[in-house]
C-alpha cells in the first residue's frame, strides 16, 4: 500500500467529481474553452435536466472576450450557446446569463435568473474545469443553499488529479485555485455570520 503523498490532500479538496443525476438545470460557468459545452450538452441529450445555463460576458482581468474561432462573439454566453446548439441542445433549452466577468458573478447572476423564472433548483449540475471544480462548488452552493450541486468536470489545459503536480505550469494553476479558495472568500464567509447566527440559534430552539 503506497503512503500517501504530502499534496494527497491539495488533490482531494480541489478535484471533486459526482456522478450525474436527474437535476433540474446544468450550469455551465463562462470560459472561452469548448469543453463544458460539449459536456453539458451531452448530459442534456441524455435527459439529466431541461435546461442548461451557460454564464458569462467575459474575464474581468481581460476586459472583453477575444472569440477562439475568429467568429466576433461578444460574450462567453454567446460562444457557449453557439457550441451547446451546435452540439443538438435546442436554443429554447438554453438559458442566457451574459453579463458575469467571474466565477462569483457566473452563480450570483445564474441564482437571479432562474428566480426570475421562478425555476426551484434542487438539484444542479456544475460543469466546469477540472481543477474549478472546488471554487465552482463553494460560490454555486453559497447562492444555492438549498440544493445538491452535483460537480460534473471536464479536463482542460491537460490538467487532471493524477498529473497536476508533473509540471510548474500545472502545479501552479492549482496552486493559484488553492488561493483563491482563501482569499476570494474573506467577505462572502464575513458577510453570512449574521445569518448562520440566526440559523443557530433558530436550530437550539427546535
Amino acid at each position: 500500500m503506497m503512503s500517501e503523498r504530502f499534496f494527497d490532500c491539495i488533490t482531494e479538496f480541489i478535484f471533486l467529481e459526482d456522478r450525474p443525476e436527474r437535476a433540474d438545470v446544468i450550469f455551465v460557468p463562462g470560459g472561452d474553452y469548448p469543453e463544458s459545452a460539449k459536456r453539458a450538452a451531452a448530459l442534456f441529450a441524455d435527459g439529466y435536466a431541461p435546461y442548461v445555463l451557460p454564464s458569462g460576458r467575459f474575464s474581468k482581468l481581460r476586459g472583453y472576450f477575444e472569440d477562439p474561432e475568429g467568429k466576433g462573439r461578444k460574450t462567453e454566453w454567446e460562444y457557449l450557446r453557439d457550441i451547446l446548439t451546435g452540439c443538438g441542445v435546442p436554443e429554447s433549452a438554453v438559458l442566457k446569463e451574459d453579463q458575469a466577468s467571474f466565477t462569483w458573478e457566473n452563480a450570483i447572476f445564474s441564482r437571479r435568473l432562474l428566480d426570475s423564472m421562478h425555476v426551484d433548483v434542487r438539484t444542479g449540475i456544475v460543469v466546469c474545469q477540472a481543477f474549478h471544480a472546488r471554487r465552482c462548488r463553494m460560490y454555486y452552493q453559497e447562492q444555492f443553499p438549498e440544493a445538491r450541486l452535483l460537480i460534473c468536470p471536464v479536463e482542460t489545459q491537460g490538467i487532471t488529479r493524477e498529473n497536476w503536480f508533473l509540471d510548474g505550469r500545472r502545479i501552479d494553476v492549482v496552486l493559484g485555485e488553492m488561493e483563491r479558495c482563501g482569499s476570494q472568500f474573506h467577505e462572502i464567509m464575513k458577510n453570512r455570520i449574521p445569518q448562520e447566527i440566526l440559523l443557530s440559534r433558530k436550530r437550539r430552539e427546535t
